[in-house]
């Protein structure tokens, strides 16, 4: 079977023709198969600018575009531009059908690279099909362009809104996910503020927005503000995760300044390497971990350790999840913050009064009956992290939300003859 009669099965193109491929051996030494491509005879040219059939003016030197690879030899279609004299236009070159405007690579060789992006790092793309870091960077930009330009945005019904740390410095990028029957990423924007978020709510349509049932997010204000702007009628949920990540948080700070206060004092360092062992779930111990935490509370009652008060809080209001009723889950709510209050420990009393501020907001997760989670959130968060190191070479916010876009979009793709991977 010729080359010719394989690429007019997989690149068919309408009103040209494959005419004459070789081999070419370049300056480096390596082999190309260089395809000739010639219009057909009663084929006029097509204007790119207002994509009408228009006549001929002249013809510009031949020009090569890469195409997938074959055997892991580069391919290249090689085709003489024709000018068009357009009466709107002007003259301008001619709209070819395997690429676009002056890109060098054929519109198949680019998502040919963005696919194997989604399987391989970026640079790890690059070099399995000896091209560059930038021109796989391209391809995939290519590819979620076309993908954000043709998404459908219809029939949300829920979003879970997040930040993550992806520089140092305290540089967050703000994320909102659809979390419903479909997981995917709905936009990026840099830092953590009121019009990194109010963007996303810009994006979309009146009869969209009143189609989101569930919010999922964190305690962040500015997050909060625009949310119950934006989007009033729709069930706002302050997850479990973040609430217990919270605790965990001030218990480790509680543990650390006892250890250190100890230390000072002259104490046996019981509270060495007990970190996990108090913010670990019973279930989740390990056996070293366990043996630790029963010396831990062996020692409390002698010493009444604050880091041990700390850990038998947050497991007390653990129940807080197992109540059905709003109404109950308030009331034990309420009397855990005043046991918190009264506790002594400055971590535990913050997180007290931050359950306190945003009660409401805690006790829809009773309404919304456990059907709305954050934690698929932090899922999707694990995936960003993961996705930022294996994209690296980026040095801009763009660059970030491209990779992420790419990778968690779930953005649609373009109905091909072939596809090559």
């Amino acid at each position: 079977m010729h080359l010719k009669s394989i690429l007019n099965h997989v690149e068919p193109l309408k009103s040209f023709v494959y005419k004459r491929e070789r081999l070419v051996t370049t300056a480096g030494g390596s082999t190309e198969i260089e395809v000739e491509i010639e219009p057909r005879a009663n084929g006029r040219p097509i204007c790119s600018g207002c994509g009408k059939k228009r006549p001929g003016y002249d013809r510009l030197p031949a020009r090569r575009f890469e195409f997938v690879p074959l055997w892991n030899i580069a391919v290249f279609f090689v085709y003489a531009m024709r000018r068009v004299e357009c009466p709107t236009c002007g003259v301008v070159v001619e709209r070819a059908p395997w690429a676009d405007g002056k890109e060098h690579l054929t519109t198949s060789y680019r998502w040919f690279l963005a696919r194997w992006a989604k399987r391989l790092s970026w640079q790890g793309t690059a070099d399995a099909f000896n091209t560059t870091w930038d021109t796989v960077f391209r391809s995939v930009k290519h590819a979620v362009e076309w993908g954000l330009a043709h998404r459908d945005l219809s029939g949300i019904e829920a979003i879970g809104v997040d930040e993550v740390q992806w520089r140092n410095g305290h540089t967050y990028l703000t994320l909102v996910y659809q979390i419903d029957t479909v997981k995917r990423l709905l936009w990026v924007a840099e830092e953590r503020t009121e019009k990194s978020l109010r963007g996303f709510f810009e994006l979309l349509t009146a009869e969209v927005k009143g189609g989101i049932q569930f919010v999922a997010s964190d305690m962040w204000k500015p997050y909060l503000k625009v949310i119950a702007e934006q989007i009033p009628t729709a069930l706002h949920v302050l997850d479990r995760f973040h609430i217990m990540r919270n605790m965990n948080v001030a218990i480790d700070e509680v543990r650390r300044a006892e250890a250190a206060q100890m230390k000072r004092d002259g104490y046996e360092p019981i509270l060495m390497k007990a970190r996990w062992c108090l913010l670990k779930r019973p279930e989740n111990l390990t056996e070293n971990q366990e043996i630790k935490l029963k010396e831990l509370l062996d020692y409390n009652l002698k010493y009444n350790l604050k880091s041990v008060r700390a850990h038998l809080l947050r497991e007390l209001f653990q129940q807080f999840w197992d109540y059905v009723s709003p109404a109950w889950a308030g009331k034990f709510l309420d009397a855990w913050c005043t046991k918190a209050m009264r506790s002594k420990l400055e971590p535990m009393k913050k997180v007290a009064k931050s359950l306190r501020r945003h009660r409401h907001l805690i006790l829809n997760w009773f309404r919304a009956k456990g059907t709305i989670s954050a934690g698929v959130v932090e899922g999707l968060n694990g995936v960003v992290k993961l996705t930022t190191r294996k994209a690296f070479g980026f040095r801009t916010a763009k660059g970030i939300e491209i990779a992420l876009f790419h990778v968690l979009g779930k953005l649609p793709e373009p109905e091909s003859t072939h596809r090559f991977c």
